[in-house]
């Protein structure tokens, strides 16, 4: 067997699997279709069950719905060429069914693009429903056994300043006079179509509500804090907060989000949903210092001051819930996650293709 030459280090690749053991082995000889391939996500679900195949014989086979096969295989051609590795080619909201069966699938479709949340509001909210729709209408034809939906915190709405962090069972929702809510909004559509398959049909489908995160692959200018701080750090720049730094935010590696995804895919309760996300918080100026910090002379600044007495906004997930029922854990702290991913981004080619 032919060893598969990872984009990220391998003791992050290591972690996962030691970390879900019994799931890989659960998901040993099995077909999975996964959507969102090229997205954070994506490659980091496909880099983990690739070096799986190859260091632990799993023969576990992947299907990926792409956009355009062509632009995937230019950018990333080790995924192009890696064995038990196939694609189709299609929109999500339309692709043709492949004439294929398989056991699981991870929808990971629809990133969380600022951009076109505010500047084509009606465009996301259709990619993410009529996208949802389409795959499940795929699962229930093709046999699906296990169905993981990315979701997002975004369902929750505004978290309420008094609220350090929200559980699962929280009903706030976004603000439906609002165009900018698309997103939120089409996530949570997204989920009830998913609990109405699950009562319609025999698929098992779960529920993740993704928060926010840290590692390779991650965008460094997009619009994620911790991204833009650390292309500033690579950049010998200023990091530079906007605002006043008070808002409150957590990041979960991405090496454990991939355990907690697999786990949740393997082990999930069909209709329940789950916080996925760090539940150890940082203010938006503790990030940048944190930041500047990993990479020893780097200065950071904050533009604003905060208001006397204001509570911060906050988005961050209680996750008692995941760890109660699959002992999933924040393994890797903050500190460390950053540490890897500054790493990663000065050892290996930025923006070359080649990955």
């Amino acid at each position: 067997m032919t060893a598969y030459k990872p984009g990220v280090f391998e003791e992050d690749l290591q972690y996962i699997y030691d970390n879900a053991t019994a799931v890989f082995s659960a998901l040993k000889g099995q077909r999975l279709f996964i959507t969102g391939g090229t997205g954070f996500f994506g490659k980091w679900l496909l880099e983990s069950l690739l070096w799986a195949n190859s260091n632990k014989g799993l023969n576990i086979e992947i299907c990926v719905l792409t956009r355009s096969i062509d632009k995937f295989s230019q950018e990333h051609p080790r995924f192009a060429t890696a064995p038990s590795l196939s694609f189709i080619e299609g929109d999500i909201r339309d692709f043709s069914f492949p004439n294929s069966q398989f056991s699981h699938i991870i929808h990971a479709a629809t990133e969380a693009s600022v951009s076109l949340n505010q500047e084509q509001p009606e465009v996301m909210f259709d990619v993410t429903t009529q996208g949802t729709r389409r795959v499940l209408e795929f699962a229930e034809q093709c046999g699906c056994q296990r169905f993981l939906l990315t979701s997002s915190g975004a369902v929750y709405g505004k978290q309420p300043a008094a609220m350090t962090h929200v559980k699962e069972d929280h009903n706030g929702a976004p603000d439906p006079l609002s165009p900018t809510s698309a997103y939120g909004e089409g996530k949570r559509v997204s989920e009830w179509l998913c609990a109405t398959k699950n009562q319609t049909s025999d698929l098992q489908a779960v529920v993740a509500r993704c928060f926010a995160f840290v590692g390779p692959f991650l965008p460094l200018d997009g619009a994620f804090a911790v991204g833009n701080f650390i292309n500033d750090g690579l950049n010998d720049e200023t990091i530079v907060v906007k605002g006043d730094g008070t808002p409150m935010r957590s990041y979960l590696y991405s090496a454990d989000l991939v355990v907690w995804l697999l786990t949740l895919l393997v082990k999930g309760q069909p209709g329940e949903a789950y916080n996925v996300g760090s539940d150890i918080d940082l203010s938006i100026a503790e990030l940048a210092e944190r930041t500047s910090q990993a990479f020893e002379n780097c200065e950071f600044k904050v533009v604003s001051q905060a208001e006397p007495g204001a509570l911060p906004q906050r988005y961050v997930p209680d996750v008692s819930k995941a760890k109660k029922n699959f002992g999933l854990t924040v393994g890797i702290d903050f500190d460390e996650a950053l540490k890897r991913t500054i790493a990663w981004h000065q050892s290996y080619p930025r923006r070359s293709g080649t990955l």
